[in-house]
C-alpha cells in the first residue's frame, strides 16, 4: 500500500460512515414522500441533520444539505450577494481574502464579471494570515455598500487558520454578514458556528471520512439567501432537489465520529506532522515550511517549497516511490501555474512552483511518515536534475523523469 499523504484532497471512508451508507443504501424511500418508506427516510435525514448540527455548533434548522463544499460555497456567496443587492442596490462590494479555495475565488470573480460586483481582495501576510487592518479599513469605508465578507476558516494549501471570530466581530459591527469556507477546518480543529457568530459556513463530507458528493451550508436562521437552483423547495426553499439519504446519513456519522475523537486525534496527528516537518528539514537542505507556525495551522498540514525543482516532478517521483502527495497548485491544459495562495503570501513564481503539500488524516501512521522520509532525498535529487521546466509542460517533464528513474522508456 502506498503512503497516502493527501488527506486534504480526500480522506478514506470512516467505518461509521461506511456502516451508515450501506444501511441506507439497502433501503428505499424519498424523504419528501408521505408514505411509510418516505417517512423512514425523512427520519434518517433529520437524525443526520441533528448529529451534523451538534458537531458544527449549530441548530438543526441551520443545516442545509448540498452536494459538497463547492455547491455550499456557491450558494452562500451568490445567494448572499443577490439577496443583499436586491434589498439595497448600493450593496455591490464583496470583501474576499486573496487565498480562498477556487470554489469561492471563482464564484466571486464570476459575480464581478457578470453581476456587477465590486471586489476587494484582502491581502495576507507571509504566513497566510489575513491583514486585519486592511479588513477594518475596508469595513469602515462606506459599509452600506458591502454585500458580504468571505474568508476561509483554514487554508487548503498551507493550513493557516484565520481568526474567524475576530473577523465576524469587525464585520457585524459594520452590519455586514460573513461567510466562511470551513471545509478544511471541520473535523480537524474545533469548529463552532454559533460561537463565532458566522452567518454562513460551508462544510464537506469527504474531507472528514464521509462519502464524496455530500456537504452542507450552515446558514443562520435569520439570514436571507437567494436560491441558486429552483425546484421542489427542499431545505428551507434554499436548496431544492431530492435529498441523498444514504450520503447524508454517512456524512453525519463521519462528523459525529470526528467530533468525538477530535481532542486525542488532533494531538496524535499534530505529533506526526511535527515529526514529518523535522524529518523533511533534515533530509532536504533549503526546504522551507510555508504557512503559520504549529499553533496557527491545521494539525495535519505540512506544506513545503523545495529549491531548484518543479513540484510536479517531485510529486511524480514520490508517487513512483510509493508516497502520494500534492503540489497544491493548479495546472490547466498542461501549463503549470504557481499557487495563487503562495503568490499572495509574497513568494516569487519560481519558488512557488517548487511546492509540495503533505497532509495527514485519521488513517495516517508513523509508517507513512517513515516512507516519505526514506523516499524524499532521492526523489528531490532526481527532481533537481530535471530542473525548472520553464514554460514546458511540467507533467510531461515529470513523466519523463519518472520513466527514466524506473528504467522505462
Amino acid at each position: 500500500m502506498p503512503a497516502y499523504l493527501d488527506h486534504a484532497a480526500t480522506t478514506s471512508l470512516a467505518p461509521e460512515a461506511l456502516a451508515a451508507l450501506t444501511r441506507e443504501l439497502s433501503r428505499t424511500g424519498n424523504p419528501s414522500s408521505l408514505h411509510g418508506s418516505g417517512r423512514r427516510a425523512r427520519r434518517a435525514v433529520e437524525d443526520a441533520r441533528e448529529a451534523l448540527a451538534a458537531s458544527a455548533g449549530a441548530h438543526p434548522s441551520e443545516v442545509i444539505f448540498t452536494s459538497g463544499g463547492t455547491e455550499a460555497d456557491n450558494l452562500a456567496v451568490k445567494g448572499l450577494y443577490w439577496s443583499r443587492h436586491a434589498e439595497d442596490p448600493k450593496r455591490t462590494r464583496i470583501l474576499c481574502s486573496a487565498v480562498e479555495h477556487h470554489a469561492v475565488l471563482d464564484t466571486v470573480e464570476w459575480l464581478e464579471r457578470h453581476e456587477g460586483a465590486d471586489v476587494r481582495w484582502l491581502p495576507v501576510d507571509a504566513d497566510g494570515v489575513l491583514d486585519m487592518a486592511v479588513l477594518e479599513s475596508e469595513l469602515s469605508r462606506d459599509p452600506e455598500s458591502i454585500a458580504l465578507v468571505t474568508v476561509m476558516w483554514a487554508n487548503n494549501e498551507v493550513g493557516t487558520i484565520q481568526p474567524i471570530a475576530e473577523i465576524v466581530g469587525l464585520a457585524h459591527r459594520a452590519g455586514v454578514p460573513v461567510h466562511s469556507d470551513a471545509v478544511q477546518a471541520f473535523g480537524s480543529v474545533p469548529v463552532d458556528f454559533r460561537a463565532t457568530g458566522l452567518d454562513a459556513m460551508s462544510v464537506s463530507g469527504h474531507k472528514i471520512g464521509g462519502p464524496v458528493g455530500v456537504g452542507a451550508l450552515i446558514l443562520g436562521r435569520a439570514v436571507k439567501l437567494t436560491p441558486v437552483q429552483h425546484g421542489g423547495g427542499q431545505e428551507r426553499d434554499v436548496r431544492s432537489g431530492t435529498l441523498d439519504t444514504p450520503s447524508i446519513a454517512a456524512f453525519a456519522a463521519a462528523a459525529e465520529a470526528a467530533a468525538a475523537r477530535l481532542p486525542e486525534e488532533s494531538v496524535r496527528i499534530a505529533a506526526l506532522r511535527d515529526r514529518l516537518i523535522d524529518g523533511v528539514r533534515g533530509a532536504v537542505p533549503g526546504a522551507v515550511l510555508r504557512g503559520a507556525p504549529a499553533a496557527g495551522r491545521l494539525p495535519g498540514n505540512a506544506h513545503f517549497t523545495f529549491p531548484g525543482c518543479e513540484g510536479d516532478s517531485l510529486l511524480f517521483l514520490l508517487d513512483l516511490a510509493g508516497v502520494e502527495s500534492s503540489t497544491g497548485s493548479a495546472c490547466t491544459a498542461g501549463v503549470p501555474r504557481p499557487s495563487h495562495v503562495l503568490l499572495a503570501m509574497g513568494l516569487d513564481e519560481e519558488t512557488a512552483r517548487g511546492a509540495q503539500r503533505f497532509t495527514l488524516g485519521h488513517s495516517s501512521t508513523e509508517a507513512d511518515v517513515d516512507a516519505l522520509l526514506a523516499a524524499l532525498p532521492g526523489a528531490w535529487a532526481r527532481a533537481r536534475q530535471a530542473g525548472m521546466a520553464g514554460h514546458e509542460s511540467t507533467i510531461q517533464t515529470a513523466g519523463t523523469v519518472a520513466r527514466q528513474a524506473s528504467g522505462r522508456g
